[in-house]
């Protein structure tokens, strides 16, 4: 036994108690962070549709009638592209809201395509 030499390393034990406090910690950050990325989310919804809503008002101001599509915003020049709708993760999904008179143009308003519910209980559709 003299010759031998004593094996270094860790335990089983030693492993599953690492093992359980990193279990223990994550059960704190991960719906901290979940619940974050949601916040994030309806941030950038609500940033896009002021955005757009003033790129549309200042279209309005400039030609006297709203654009026909979304799509003549960046042909004009207005936008560089179509913003992605946060929540549905597209820009093909926005919902268009046409003006009363429709000799106005084709888009007044936009909405989100999801019919999913913000954290407020209201429905991203209706923002």
């Amino acid at each position: 036994m003299v010759g031998q030499k004593k094996k270094r390393g860790f335990t089983l034990i030693e492993l599953l108690v690492v093992m359980a406090i990193i279990a223990t910690l994550l059960t704190f950050a991960a719906p901290r962070y979940i619940g974050n990325v949601d916040k994030a989310r309806e941030a950038v919804l609500r940033e896009n549709l002021a955005s757009v809503r003033d790129v549309l008002d200042k279209f309005y101001g400039d030609t006297g009638k709203y654009p026909q599509s979304l799509d003549d915003l960046v042909t004009h020049k207005y936008l560089r592209k179509i913003p992605l709708d946060p929540v549905t993760e597209s820009n093909k999904t926005w919902v268009v809201v046409a003006p009363e008179n429709p000799d106005l143009g084709g888009v007044f308003d936009i909405h989100s395509g999801s019919s999913a519910r913000a954290k407020d209980g209201t429905l991203y559709r209706e923002w």
